[in-house]
């Protein structure tokens, strides 16, 4: 009998772990040889409150209103460190959010290997080595004939613009229009053959919970990206005192304040 009660033991562990094994989230998974893709989903805030533009009315840090017309930023040179400390970056990755387009606000890096991420980094701009490229290399967003209004390349200094930022506030002077606009345009790579101020950011963001990039899994990782931060990082900056900002020099301050400006909310692994 104790016999019999042992190999009825026995059988039950044995179909136990059978079950458990079968049941195994596929999240724990890891094929070396799968890829999949991972994209970044931008939504544009102002404090707590969602970006509309136009019609939206603001107030910064020194008690500033304002509404916002335009907002662009270029995101590039992506990478992801795994939960080994293994990176996977993406150099020749480009992206042109634009708050306009709502089609741009997700930026999907293909071909991403398998495994568990922890960390993403990016770069907002365009690096040195791409802004001063041949032309013929540079394609899609980064085509400086491709702009129409968006306007994202200076002619006059041969570079992209990395942010811009436009709209109007009541505390900045009437203009010969009537209007009373803000532009505040970040630009300037360092220069590979002149000395320019550098305003290249990269951002590093841990993720709240890990994106689990499987054959079925492809990971949204979901960013607020807060542009009060560019009133209000490492420098105070006034609308009534700057409002027009279209100089390299004089955008240090507004690239240092933007790059806080960029959190991870939240993380989807759903699979396909």
């Amino acid at each position: 009998m104790k016999n019999i009660q042992n190999i009825n033991i026995i059988l039950m562990l044995l179909f136990s772990s059978i079950i458990l094994f079968s049941c195994k989230d596929d999240k724990d998974e890891i094929n070396p040889n799968d890829k999949n893709s991972i994209t970044l989903s931008f939504d544009n805030k102002v404090g707590d409150k969602s970006l509309v533009l136009g019609t939206g009315t603001y107030t910064n840090s020194s008690g500033e209103d304002f509404t916002v017309t335009t907002l662009n930023y270029f995101i590039s040179n992506v990478s992801f460190k795994k939960e080994d400390g293994t990176v996977v970056k993406f150099p020749n990755n480009y992206f042109l959010v634009k708050q306009s387009d709502a089609g741009s606000l997700e930026a999907e890096l293909k071909d991403v290997p398998a495994g568990n991420y922890k960390e993403v980094s990016f770069m907002v701009g365009v690096d040195s080595t791409k802004s001063v490229s041949d032309v013929s290399q540079r394609i899609g967003v980064l085509d400086p004939a491709s702009y129409g209004d968006d306007g994202m390349y200076w002619a006059w200094n041969s570079g992209y613009i990395f942010f811009k930022f436009e709209g109007t506030s009541s505390v900045i002077p009437t203009n010969a229009t009537g209007k009373r606009p803000f532009q505040l345009h970040v630009g300037g790579f360092g220069g590979m053959t002149t000395k320019t101020a550098n305003n290249l950011r990269t951002v590093t963001l841990p993720l709240v919970n890990a994106a689990t990039v499987r054959s079925n899994i492809a990971p949204e990782v979901h960013l607020f990206v807060d542009i009060l931060k560019v009133f209000n990082g490492t420098t105070q900056i006034k609308l009534a005192q700057t409002n027009l900002v279209h100089g390299i020099t004089a955008a240090i301050p507004i690239a240092d304040n933007y790059k806080s400006m960029f959190s991870v909310d939240h993380v989807h692994n759903d699979a396909q």
